[in-house]
């Protein structure tokens, strides 16, 4: 009935936030300021989009040109060869007295139109000098002189100040690379671990596929690379992501962890206040194209298109719509043994649109928060600014404080996004009609934001397990405190640590670790707290509180989704094995030391912990080497998996059969892994304030019994890992496997003097940890008079 009453109170008075004003001046001149944000707003993109489109070139240099052109013309000189002139002819003619202005106007015609040619000159020889990839396959420290000249060209070609979508139009295209060179590679990357009668059978099904199929799948991926950009990223958002019907919890999301060693405040509401509005000053800066485009070596940029989905971003779930396909009558014998790319479940169906779609709004002004139940809006601008992070925490601290329960089936509701996805989509239905204003409220907003009852991160008391608890609940939480769908959920917990929950199909993790690297360092260096703790500044009396949402859910079908989806989520959460552990034995600067790349180095390890394979010992540098020749393939657009994933999805759509294909897509491939790039070191003072460095994140298994590992580099002498599997599976243990890695991290160093002390350094502190637990055990075992045999222990 509260809604009920609130229906019968309503007066116009109300503000969308709740404040009550009167219908006068105020409220015209709120009117005003808001169309005049727009409008600012609006003639900023214009202007970013315009130096964007012309760069390398600059409105500046229209001026000179035109100006040339107009002291050419002065001193009697045509640069035009006649072509002024023939402008100035088909001008309107306005009588004698303007015959000076039809000049000015030829000349400016003129000079857009050769400064449009050579705008479009400069993107053509930058996108044919980025097609280089020379220097990739240099050694390290080595530059030949072809390298040296096309970093001159290009730096003279390049322009100066870019923005971040300068680059865009000037990208080439993504090769599609040789289908013979592709199958070799893969063939040799599966040889060592394929018996011989397999790898025998897998070879004769390539060559079968090279001598059939392959010239036609492969003139259709040319043909498309021709007319699209990129000729897999499409599909590979589709079929791999969107087209997934499984839950986004622990499949599709990954997470981000706060500083490891400390926490720049115990409060909850202040620690949040800071950190989203760091979070809007990096959208601030994202909206007017302030951040610079990523640069390797300095020259060669990335592509930038993933940034532009970060904010007021959100996952909808599709309905699954069945569509009547003729069926292989032998396709029941070959089931299970197709692969298993998301929406193609059986080579016989037809590709169907993408079930799941992206929902982007170019602008939000709020975000969503979840405590304890209940779910908030919270408004993030005030009139004429960004609220301050003392006014946010105001903000926050109210919903803290605010005693009021949650309302029935309320708690729980977002464990309808961590439900399989079609389940979800039918309930969301029903929800639009039902709750249709909250559910925009929170899919409308900027992120979402959950404050967290309980405490996270490292503990004294026990580091190890504190740290694993902390992942988890980053990556899974209670299964109904998160809103999947989003961008990505801030979570800030009781004692103050930040954590983010980051939907994947959006965005790699490069993009939301650039994020959140300039939000760590932001809130903590720039805005700063003070003395108690608190935000600087001070709070904001005149601010309306926070608006609970109201969600009307009196259909029963609905309570029964939301109680299925909860045990769905926690059943899928509490088999999810998570294990952090910082290793500080020894880091990069040992690894340039023994002339390695550190990437490479911990590739190697994770394979040797993975396989326990000693021989691998003898072959380091050969290794290391390989990876980093398979490394930079893929840097250059020369990678196996991509291509031989678009081959068969035009398979698919052509309806052909290829063995091969269907083999090499319906492997299980048991490690994963990733590396989270520090991009930002310039943020972070890593000599004075080694502990301010983010210890990076992780994701989850992609196969039920295998592991999912991500590592960060943390400073030079510190690599943090993140370990996840399925406790349902027998093979999988992430504790056991961090074990190894570690293991194999001393065997790999043990090969080069410099490293063989580290052993014996972990040896030691092994056994006093050994010794230290057998005598907190003694303690335990003497005060309750229990005899505990040394077999036992």
């Amino acid at each position: 009935m509260a809604e009920a009453h609130q229906a019968v109170d309503f007066r116009p008075s109300l503000t969308s936030d709740g404040a009550e004003v009167e219908l006068s001046a105020p409220v015209l001149q709120e009117i005003y300021l808001s169309g005049l944000r727009s409008w600012k707003r609006h003639l900023s993109r214009f202007w970013n989009d315009f130096l964007t489109g012309v760069f390398p070139a600059s409105p500046l240099s229209w001026l000179f040109l035109f100006s040339a052109i107009q002291l050419a013309w002065f001193l009697q000189l045509d640069p035009s060869l006649g072509l002024m002139e023939k402008i100035k002819e088909l001008l309107p003619d306005w009588g004698g007295q303007h015959h000076g202005l039809r000049g000015v106007l030829a000349a400016a015609l003129f000079a857009s139109c050769l400064w449009g040619a050579l705008i479009f000159t400069l993107h053509v020889a930058l996108r044919l000098l980025l097609s280089y990839h020379g220097w990739l396959l240099e050694p390290h420290g080595a530059m030949s002189s072809p390298t040296k000249t096309w970093l001159a060209l290009v730096r003279i070609f390049s322009g100066r100040h870019p923005m971040l979508f300068s680059y865009q139009r000037s990208l080439p295209r993504q090769p599609v690379p040789s289908v013979h060179d592709t199958v070799r590679k893969y063939l040799e990357s599966v040889r060592p671990v394929l018996s011989d009668e397999d790898f025998d059978w897998t070879a004769v099904l390539a060559q079968e596929f090279l001598r059939l199929q392959a010239s036609l799948l492969q003139w259709h991926l040319r043909l498309k690379s021709w007319w699209a950009s990129n000729y897999v990223s499409d599909w590979w958002e589709e079929f791999v992501y969107l087209r997934s019907r499984n839950p986004l919890m622990v499949n599709s999301n990954y997470y981000m962890m706060d500083f490891l060693y400390v926490t720049p405040t115990p409060l909850q509401a202040a620690r949040a206040g800071n950190a989203i509005h760091a979070l809007l000053l990096y959208r601030h800066r994202l909206n007017r194209q302030e951040i610079p485009p990523t640069l390797l070596m300095g020259m060669r940029p990335l592509c930038s298109a993933q940034y532009e989905k970060i904010f007021n971003t959100t996952r909808i779930p599709g309905v699954q719509k069945a569509r009547a396909t003729e069926r292989d009558p032998d396709s029941k014998k070959r089931k299970g043994h197709y692969p298993s790319v998301a929406g193609l479940p059986a080579p016989m169906l037809l590709p169907t649109p993408p079930l799941d779609h992206i929902r982007h709004l170019h602008d939000s002004q709020h975000v969503a928060v979840f405590h304890q139940g209940r779910f908030f809006r919270v408004g993030t601008h005030s009139r004429n600014s960004l609220l301050s992070p003392r006014a946010l925490e105001q903000q926050f601290q109210r919903i803290l404080d605010d005693p009021s329960p949650a309302c029935p089936h309320e708690e729980h509701l977002a464990a309808l996004t961590a439900a399989p996805r079609d389940t979800w989509a039918q309930v969301r239905t029903s929800l639009k009609t039902q709750a249709a204003e909250a559910l925009e409220v929170v899919e409308g907003a900027a992120f979402f934001v959950s404050l967290d009852a309980e405490p996270a991160g490292l503990t004294r008391e026990d580091p190890a397990a504190s740290l694993d608890a902390y992942a988890h609940a980053l990556l899974a939480g209670r299964g109904h405190d998160r809103w999947f769908d989003k961008s990505f959920t801030l979570i800030v917990f009781s004692n103050g640590k930040l954590g983010l929950s980051v939907e994947h199909s959006w965005a790699d993790c490069p993009i939301s670790g650039h994020m959140w690297e300039f939000t760590l360092a932001t809130e903590c260096f720039q805005l700063g707290y003070s003395a108690d703790g608190h935000c600087k500044g001070h709070p904001d009396p005149t601010l309306p509180q926070p608006q609970r949402l109201q969600w009307d859910l009196p259909d029963q079908q609905i309570h029964s989704s939301i109680s299925v989806a909860l045990r769905g989520a926690k059943i899928l959460s509490e088999n999810v094995d998570c294990h952090v552990f910082p290793f500080s034995l020894f880091g990069k600067s040992f690894i340039r030391r023994c002339h390695l790349s550190s990437d490479s180095f911990i590739q190697i390890a994770l394979q040797l912990a993975h396989f326990r394979d000693p021989q691998c010992l003898a072959l380091l540098r050969v290794a290391v080497d390989k990876h980093q020749a398979l490394l930079k393939a893929a840097m250059s657009g020369q990678g196996v998996d991509r291509h031989l994933f678009a081959l068969y999805i035009v398979s698919r759509f052509l309806h052909l059969q290829s063995p091969f294909l269907t083999q090499v897509h319906s492997e299980q491939w048991q490690l994963s892994t990733s590396q989270i790039p520090v991009q930002q070191m310039h943020l972070f003072d890593v000599h004075n304030y080694p502990d301010y460095v983010s210890s990076g994140g992780g994701f989850g298994p992609a196969d039920e019994h295998g592991y999912g590992v991500s590592y960060i580099f943390m400073g030079d002498d510190m690599i943090t890992f993140h370990i996840s599997s399925k406790k349902s599976s027998t093979k999988t243990d992430s504790h056991r496997l961090g074990q190894h890695i570690e293991d194999a991290l001393l065997d790999v160093a043990s090969l080069f003097q410099a490293g063989q002390h580290f052993k014996r350094r972990f040896r030691s502190s092994r056994e006093e940890a050994s010794r230290r637990r057998c005598g907190f055990l003694s303690h335990q075992t003497g005060a309750s008079k229990t005899s505990v045999t040394s077999p036992e222990l």
